[in-house]
């Protein structure tokens, strides 16, 4: 759905690098995950997709096709500094952000029922934006995103302001726009959004990509053969021996039970026969690092 090669962007006469030599392809129907740290070069990314900005080299294309001002209305952003008219109606708002991308204004009326319907809103058609909570306010700019049926939707932190039930709502709404063939470029600092939702992730630092791939295979990169154990009916001599062998790390004993993690480059099958020695195996799951810790250690790795 969207490709891009070799982007650059620099600011202030080429002083200060914003990207360098980015490269994504982003899947149709997919939620792809744009992440990094403040100041990385995500926003100026967007800015480039949404034509805000122009990169220095590089190309992007959208279905194949080099990025035009035709793609404008193929595409639907929804910026972390929301962009929404505090005195008008919200009526008024979505009439007019519709016919903005193209709608008749019985088109946006029919799409602005359907949103209204699915984010539990009917009651707020006539109220000023300045009559409304942050919350609201959020899923009104959510609206107005959606509302001309993009084919391509970028959410810069998307969550920002709910609470854990609209963002759930919310939340549910992306992934249904997902399977409906939406394509959705996720901008965010909530990891467990990312991991929850995202097909795919790009990790953005100091202006260049450091990693990418599906989100499992990005989390398997960073595992480091640790194990979770649990086991019971313990066999003392055989577990003190079975710990002289191994790396055996944060033991816990509770009742009849011992936990700990094991690090091991051993095949799992002569540590699994050494583990029924010990006693009777109730747990033995391989630790694969969160995405949260994907980033971290990513981040830190490069800095």
């Amino acid at each position: 759905m969207l490709k891009a090669e070799h982007v650059t962007k620099t600011y202030n006469a080429g002083k200060k690098l914003a990207l360098e030599d980015f490269s994504i392809d982003v899947p149709e129907a997919s939620i792809y995950g744009l992440l990094g740290p403040n100041g990385a070069g995500k926003t100026t990314f967007i800015r480039i997709i949404n034509q805000i900005t122009q990169a220095d080299s590089g190309e992007v294309f959208i279905n194949g096709t080099l990025l035009n001002p035709s793609h404008i209305r193929q595409i639907g952003y929804m910026p972390e500094e929301r962009g929404l008219y505090k005195n008008m109606t919200v009526g008024d708002q979505l009439l007019y952000f519709g016919e903005l991308k193209g709608m008749t204004r019985n088109d946006a009326l029919k799409e602005a029922k359907y949103w209204f319907e699915q984010l539990q809103i009917d009651q707020w058609w006539k109220k000023k934006l300045s009559e409304l909570s942050k919350g609201m306010a959020q899923k009104l700019q959510f609206v107005v995103t959606v509302l001309h049926k993009p084919k391509l939707l970028i959410l810069d932190e998307p969550f920002s302001g709910f609470d854990p039930v609209n963002a759930n709502l919310i939340k549910d709404q992306i992934i249904k726009l997902k399977e409906q063939g939406t394509t959705i470029i996720l901008s965010t600092h909530r990891m467990e959004s990312v991991q929850e939702m995202c097909d795919a992730v790009a990790l953005v630092n100091n202006a260049k990509k450091i990693i990418d791939g599906k989100v499992f295979e990005v989390r398997e990169k960073f595992k480091k053969n640790i194990f979770e154990v649990t086991i019971s009916e313990v066999k003392s001599e055989a577990f003190e021996s079975f710990k002289n062998k191994y790396q055996i790390q944060d033991i816990l004993h509770e009742n009849d039970l011992i936990s700990f993690n094991l690090k091991s480059e051993i095949p799992q099958k002569n540590i699994l026969l050494d583990l029924i020695n010990c006693g009777t195996i109730r747990t033995y799951d391989e630790k694969i690092p969160s995405m949260n810790e994907v980033f971290i250690n990513a981040v830190s790795e490069k800095n």
